[in-house]
């Protein structure tokens, strides 16, 4: 990118001044995030000691060295000696403090006429009453509990309760099917599961007990089901004696108190799993410092500015990540959490604005996939809205391309919010790439490293590339937030994360860097393109599609050509905008015309597909590998993470291609 090029937003003098990020460099004497920057990848130890002083992180017993790395940077150990609780820095901390008679979770339900707020007091009254609950049912230390939830209160009691007890909790998407649910309850050897019998979404009346049940009869290490009732008569929910249990019975008559168990600083915490291109699911695990120390303190408070008078609102499943970023983030710091049951456009299209009008969220985290989908609606559902309780917009789980980053900011942000992107992962447990308050930003971009993570951008040998140019994303040595492994398989965490490039962690991302020093991802390193030579990633074709703005999704991917050989031909599939004939074979030229505009004539596509859906994850991440197996056929590898699998379907049918064995898919509904 040319640095002549304007920024879209730059800081105030003030707001930097004021901010949490500077509190922090006062603190350490920087001057500034670049040169904290280099002073913690120099010794990621010493900035852990200054976050966790900071950010007054508690432990029971104190560790005796922060970071041992004598069994190599894979198997780092943090806060060695150490002992603490999740629980113990997001609810405990605030008994007895202002916070404690604060709202700390506010829920609506499909109905906005549903709607519960629980106090700080109130939240852990029911944490406690679940955590006795559990025991009872012989629940404890290091057993692995699964978490097939919809987005209801006590999918967040249930998540501080397991955590409580010293149980492992395994969050699971509340749209998989049984096979997926399957494949996670063997791997992680789940002793119980929690549930609902349903939710709703979209005016329905959608079944989990149900498919769940389907799951256990091929799992029967799991002794116990707790089950919450969110539907009553309007499902039936067959109970199986000695097996499962009525929420509401089990909770009735526990005390309101209960001691968090201390558990060691490296102990298991959370077990979330994460899609492979192939091969099962990898478990990745989370310890009682990793997550706290990484995405909560590092990077939401330091880094992006989280506060304690802020409500969080990131509508999201508790299956991936940001579900705990939900519960962990306001908690620790004090603030409130507004949880939202169904989708951003039911009962209607204002749904999601109205949300953050009503219950005045001042911190508003987006995927962009969210946004694309509400620009739909046109700009004029969003004005109708009061959004003056914002101070800053958040997004992540996949990169942005310009012409909705510019809708979501100069609508929802009205042309004066940063938009704090970030980007990491499950296997990284934070933040590898951060965008702060300090930083100008254009569409996309981010500020730059996250701390200590030892970032850089190389090509497949390992070497750095020059300034602008894409490369693969590796760290150079273990942060805190990293997984422990992956669960009961060391050899795959090592080939598929430090082996790939000897001696560095590669993270999958295509990355580059400009001349201003902001960073962009450019998509995944298998999704590479590369034409008359040279790489790209897919973020940079499809900038100029959704530019046209006859398109609202995009996914360009990469095939074989039977003619050329070893070259590479671009493919979009396209989700037109309301009011686009998909049919109008013009509509295909014009975005054809509009990449070699952009690229080049050798970036002419070979082929433009109209579908109504793109294949995504449940982090609504659009699922390139699968159209391009669909596309030129081949293995389309694991599903299972896919939240609308009948996108794959539509696609196959489109093209003519013939059904493709598939791995076990997600539920449809």
């Amino acid at each position: 990118m040319n640095a002549k090029i304007p920024f879209d937003w730059t800081p105030t003098p003030e707001l930097k001044q004021d901010s949490v990020l500077s509190a922090f460099l006062r603190r350490v004497g920087e001057s500034s995030y670049e040169s904290l920057c280099a002073r913690a990848d120099a010794d990621p130890a010493w900035l852990m000691e200054e976050v966790f002083a900071f950010c007054d992180f508690r432990f029971y017993r104190p560790y005796t060295r922060m970071l041992d790395t004598s069994r190599g940077q894979p198997w780092s150990q943090w806060c060695v000696g150490g002992t603490t609780n999740i629980v113990l820095n997001c609810i405990d901390r605030h008994r007895g403090t202002d916070a404690w008679e604060r709202p700390f979770l506010v829920w609506e339900g499909e109905n906005p006429d549903e709607q519960r707020t629980l106090t700080y007091r109130e939240f852990d009254a029911e944490v406690c009453r679940l955590a006795h609950a559990l025991s009872e049912l012989g629940l404890g230390r290091g057993d692995v509990v699964g978490l097939y939830m919809p987005n209801l209160p006590e999918t967040y009691i249930a998540f501080f309760a397991v955590l409580k007890i010293g149980a492992i909790l395994m969050p699971l998407f509340s749209g998989f099917g049984p096979q997926p649910l399957i494949a996670r309850l063997k791997d992680g050897g789940a002793r119980a599961v929690i549930t609902a019998d349903g939710t709703w979404r979209r005016g329905n009346a959608a079944p989990l007990k149900a498919v769940l049940d389907e799951a256990l009869a091929a799992t029967p290490a799991v002794a116990h089901v707790l089950v919450v009732r969110r539907m009553g008569d309007r499902l039936t929910t067959p109970m199986q004696a000695g097996r499962d249990h009525w929420w509401h019975e089990r909770m009735a008559s526990q005390p309101a108190q209960r001691a968090t168990e201390e558990m060691d600083a490296s102990a298991p915490a959370i077990l979330l799993y994460t899609s492979g291109t192939t091969g099962r699911p990898k478990g990745c695990v989370w310890t009682h410092v990793s997550f706290l120390g990484s995405m909560v303190t590092r990077d939401m408070h330091i880094c992006c500015d989280f506060r304690s008078g802020d409500r969080y609102f990131f509508l999201s499943d508790m299956g991936w990540m940001v579900g705990a970023m939900c519960a962990c983030i306001p908690s620790y710091f004090g603030g409130s959490l507004l949880l939202a049951e169904g989708t951003p456009d039911y009962p209607d299209s204002g749904r999601f604005w109205r949300l953050v009008q009503n219950h005045r969220v001042t911190y508003l985290g987006v995927a962009p996939t969210l946004i694309r989908g509400l620009m739909r609606y046109g700009e004029e559902e969003v004005e109708r809205y009061d959004l003056s309780s914002l101070r800053l917009l958040s997004s992540g789980g996949e990169a942005w391309t310009d012409a909705p980053w510019r809708w979501f900011f100069r609508h929802a942000g009205k042309g004066r919010l940063p938009i704090l992107n970030i980007a990491g992962g499950t296997e990284v447990g934070g933040c590898n790439l951060v965008t702060t308050v300090h930083h100008p930003q254009r569409p996309s971009s981010f500020s730059g490293p996250a701390l200590g993570v030892g970032l850089a951008i190389v090509d497949e040998s390992g070497r750095p590339v020059p300034e602008g140019t894409v490369g693969e994303l590796v760290l150079r040595h273990a942060n805190i937030g990293m997984t422990r492994g992956l669960w009961q398989d060391d050899a795959r965490y090592l080939e598929s994360y430090w082996n790939v490039i000897p001696g560095v962690w590669v993270h999958g991302d295509f990355v580059r860097r400009d001349a201003d020093g902001l960073y962009y991802i450019l998509g995944r390193s298998d999704d590479t393109i590369k034409v008359s030579g040279k790489r790209t990633g897919p973020t940079e074709i499809e900038n100029l599609l959704t530019a046209t703005g006859a398109v609202s999704e995009v996914a360009v991917i990469g095939v074989p050509d039977p003619v050329k050989g070893a070259v590479i031909v671009c493919v979009c599939v396209c989700v037109p905008m309301p009011g686009v004939d998909a049919s109008d074979a013009a509509l295909a030229q014009r975005l054809s015309q509009a990449i070699v505009d952009g690229m080049g004539a050798s970036y002419r596509p070979a082929d433009v597909v109209f579908v109504d859906e793109l294949p995504k994850t449940r982090n609504l991440k659009v699922m390139r590998r699968v159209v391009r197996a669909v596309y030129a056929g081949g293995n389309l590898g694991d599903l299972s993470a896919l939240v609308n699998p009948h996108a794959v379907e539509d696609l196959r049918r489109r093209l003519g291609k013939p059904a493709l064995p598939a791995p076990a898919r997600a539920s449809a509904r």
